[in-house]
């Protein structure tokens, strides 16, 4: 089962609410969760009441293969930029890693 990390709607008409979820990438939007990683509520004057995220849980999600939406990671690095600072780390090095293997790969053909 693929896992995402991204934003559920809710509120009423031309007032939404969202809620930061962790949910099945073959969910619907508005479709069943499994957990609530935080809310966030783009009407609310102070910064405070406007957002929270877990981001020990979204860390953990993040480091079981979880992937996260475009939206919900601006969110997440408004709150807890090391969260997402860690997850850039991850994938640079897994990058750097794949890339020193095609070298050697290269180098051993030559």
């Amino acid at each position: 089962m693929a896992l995402k990390i991204r934003l559920r709607q809710q509120g009423r008409n031309n007032r939404p609410f969202y809620r930061l979820v962790l949910t099945d990438v073959r969910a619907p939007r508005d479709g069943k969760y499994l957990e609530a990683l935080g809310w966030y509520n783009p009407f609310e004057e102070e910064q405070d009441k406007s957002l929270f995220i877990n981001a020990e849980r979204v860390q953990h999600w993040l480091n079981l293969g979880a992937e996260i939406s475009e939206r919900a990671e601006s969110l997440v690095a408004k709150t807890a930029p090391s969260v997402i600072r860690t997850q850039t780390e991850k994938v640079l090095a897994h990058k750097a890693k794949a890339a020193a293997k095609r070298k050697a790969r290269k180098k051993a053909a030559a």
